[in-house]
């Protein structure tokens, strides 16, 4: 696996160097659950079955699809990095955080919108290792992030069909996109017999608007 500390991150809306040890919050995580669900119309075709003695059901693809991530874990004492671009009364650089206080940081996050981008969460990060490069052929293990990309550029491989400039390059290394998206719920439990922190979080995969970087630039032009 990866030669990481932790394979799962969240980011903040602020991360931008390809670095996870900045604008990110590493967890330990014990259990991971990804759920894809098809959103498709159906509809049961009347009499189909009266000469075949088999039914059909006629459906519409639509391209539509619900996707989430559940974990489960514990926080525990650890040092986060963040980078408040000149923000910071002192230096920056990484602080000892208690897991209560880790806690209290993602709670935050999940009370806040996209327009804080140094306390809002936007992106779910799960290293996995990978021996298929995008390209489809053999290579030494990697560690990347999962996604729904697929291997290929536009048009080719197993994104034949699709259109070359939406498409999404499908992930070389560590630091690439993971899951964009944004909590639906965080829950945690404080217990008195042990110092870490255990938890459950619901992860929806989607577009967030508003952006707080696409906020800033206006706000920026507008000054």
């Amino acid at each position: 696996m990866s030669a990481l500390d932790h394979v799962v991150f969240l980011k903040f809306g602020a991360y931008e160097t390809a670095d996870l040890s900045i604008n990110t919050i590493p967890l330990k995580v014990t259990s991971l659950s990804i759920s894809t669900n098809k959103t498709i119309p159906s509809l049961e075709v009347p009499l189909s079955g009266a000469l075949s003695g088999e039914s059909i059901t006629a459906a519409l693809d639509l391209g539509m699809a619900s996707k989430s991530v559940s974990l489960q874990g514990f926080i525990t004492e650890q040092a986060i990095n963040k980078k408040w671009n000149g923000l910071a009364t002192e230096d920056e650089g990484p602080r000892t955080y208690t897991p209560i206080e880790i806690a209290q940081m993602i709670h935050s996050s999940v009370d806040s919108t996209g327009l804080q981008t140094f306390q809002s969460i936007n992106e779910l990060v799960f290293l996995y290792d990978s021996k298929v490069g995008e390209d489809g052929n053999s290579r030494t293990a990697v560690s990347i992030p999962f996604n729904y990309a697929s291997r290929g550029e536009g048009g080719k491989l197993d994104n034949y069909g699709t259109s070359s400039r939406v498409v999404k390059s499908f992930p070389t290394a560590s630091t690439d996109e993971g899951m964009k998206g944004f909590i639906r719920s965080f829950e945690t439990t404080i217990d008195s017999e042990t110092i870490d922190v255990s938890f459950s979080m619901q992860f929806e995969i989607a577009e967030v608007f508003p952006d707080g970087k696409v906020a800033t630039k206006l706000a920026d032009a507008l000054s």
